[in-house]
């Protein structure tokens, strides 16, 4: 959790970008749990025909379809959606063909989705006898700002214990920048919740919308890679957007008051994209993810007295504004504030001008079976170099954060995140594997 959009958990950021419109049934009733029974559909050979069978929203209207090409991928600057699916994935196959040729069937299928197209022939009107080509759960609704992103992770170019090292030829490959994650005090990470070969963040207005891709995402790769984890989000709890309405997290704080702004190219440059002369060559214009699921003791912080609630931020609770200021976005004196505190401990001040750009979702799934409230943040931050910015903000707030009492980091990953795909002939990762 973090206020400045440093990392760790709760802070506070700009709201929603768009046309805004009535909830659908989907955004009313929510997400449900966090996983998702993909079922073992067949995806019909390792090469995908893929086509288009409806026309994009035109980009303008409610629920615009947001360009899939460019240099910098989407879902990382651009404005953020209210919901999210987020998927890692193991690489079941060993052959690096498998693997580059899923890569190309993943982009052409998420050219389409992004623009609301129906993927290959479609759900229905195919041929009776063999399974259609889409789900069809998202049939009817518009594109609903969909963006698809997808990350590397270190286990893609080492392998694991369990696997033949360097099964692709990509351990030379491996950026520098991509290191595993040291533990950090409090840390009660999940192996079911962490690491991953590959990742995808499926990030939309309407949830049906994001599943719909992660879910067809899946089945394109059935044979060549297996689900790992997933994690479905809620309300946004940062974005890219800071002239709009701060949204909350679930402690009730006013979450990425200082986040980067999507049009802020030189913090984007400084702090976000990795620069050409960073290296690899592969990564320039891409950016470094670090995902963390973080557990909120919601019943613990909800018999805490507002005052306290208050000095473990920070920030008060209503307007926002930092220890002795009058407005949200007034420039924060840490000084007053404890030294504790999560604003104080996250501020850029305190890091040596350490930023990240902050993509986190807020989740329920149920009970801990303790008859406690299984919730929490689901963090993203995107950033050019994980060791000079999440891993020592990371550290600062693991050892002193007063709302360590409240949070544990219970889930953990780290992705290289490639530049974006500039045109109709290129495919995620082409850099990497060429």
């Amino acid at each position: 959790m973090t206020d400045e959009t440093e990392q760790g958990g709760p802070a506070d950021a700009g709201g929603a970008n768009g046309t805004a419109r009535a909830p659908s049934r989907r955004s009313v009733i929510g997400w449900g749990g966090a996983g998702l029974a993909l079922g073992a559909a067949v995806a019909g050979g390792t090469t995908l025909a893929l086509r288009a069978t409806d026309s994009p929203e035109p980009a303008g209207s409610a629920g615009a379809a947001v360009p899939f090409h460019g240099a910098h991928q989407a879902g990382i600057a651009t404005a953020v959606p209210d919901r999210l699916h987020f998927a890692a994935f193991d690489v079941t196959t060993e052959n690096r063909a498998e693997l580059i040729q899923l890569l190309k069937d993943w982009t052409a299928a998420a050219s389409l989705m992004t623009e609301g197209r129906a993927v290959g022939e479609g759900a229905f009107g195919g041929v009776p006898e063999a399974p259609p080509d889409d789900t069809g759960e998202a049939a009817g609704l518009k594109p609903s700002r969909l963006t698809l992103t997808i990350g590397f992770g270190p286990s893609l170019f080492t392998g694991d214990a369990k696997a033949r090292q360097d099964r692709f030829g990509l351990a030379k490959r491996r950026p520098g920048a991509l290191v595993d994650l040291p533990k950090f005090p409090g840390d009660n990470l999940d192996p079911a919740r962490s690491g991953g070969d590959l990742c995808v963040q499926a990030c939309a207005d309407d949830p049906q919308v994001a599943v719909h891709a992660i879910r067809n995402l899946a089945r394109i790769g059935f044979g060549r890679i297996a689900i790992r984890w997933s994690q479905l989000g809620f309300g946004k709890t940062s974005s890219t957007t800071p002239d709009a309405q701060t949204p909350r997290n679930l402690f009730g704080f006013k979450d990425g008051t200082r986040n980067v702004a999507g049009t802020d190219t030189a913090a984007l440059d400084r702090h976000v994209w990795v620069s050409a002369d960073a290296g690899p060559d592969w990564m320039a214009g891409g950016s470094y993810l670090v995902a963390r699921r973080i557990a909120m003791r919601i019943e613990s912080w909800d018999r805490t007295s507002l005052q306290e609630q208050e000095d473990v931020f920070g920030r008060d609770k209503g307007e926002g504004a930092p220890v002795g200021k009058a407005r949200e976005h007034d420039e924060p004196f840490l000084k007053s504030m404890l030294p504790a505190s999560h604003v104080r401990l996250a501020h850029p001040d305190s890091n040596g001008g350490a930023r990240m750009l902050r993509r986190g979702y807020s989740y329920t799934d149920g009970t801990d079976g303790l008859g406690r409230l299984d919730a929490g943040l689901f963090f993203l931050a995107y950033q050019h170099d994980v060791r000079e910015a999440f891993i020592p903000v990371q550290r600062s707030l693991s050892r002193s954060d007063a709302l360590n009492e409240y949070i544990q980091h219970v889930g953990s990953a780290v992705f290289a995140v490639p530049p974006g795909v500039r045109d109709k002939d290129d495919w995620w990762g082409r850099g990497l594997f060429s």
